[in-house]
């Protein structure tokens, strides 16, 4: 497989995320939600995220919240330097 391959399956709302072909032969539970699938070699093939869309979702919202309170940090001051 030359690039990763994204699936949905949105009756199951699961995300699969495949990056080679190969055959699963294992797998490791990263979080409650998120499970790695692994070659014979022990290498990663694919991921597969269960409740996606609130993965999705809680993902963004955490990341825009931080990068939003990183944006304010440096505005903040300048106006407190500014405001003096």
């Amino acid at each position: 497989m030359n690039k990763p391959k994204m699936t949905y399956f949105k009756d199951e709302d699961i995300l699969h995320l495949a990056v080679s072909d190969e055959k699963e032969v294992g797998s490791i539970e990263l979080s409650p939600n998120i499970t790695a699938e692994l070659n014979d070699k022990g290498e990663l093939i694919g991921i597969e995220i269960l409740e996606a869309s609130s993965f999705i979702r809680d993902f963004i919202m955490e990341s825009a919240q931080a990068k939003i309170l990183d944006i304010k940090k440096p505005y903040n001051k300048s106006v407190q330097q500014t405001g003096e």
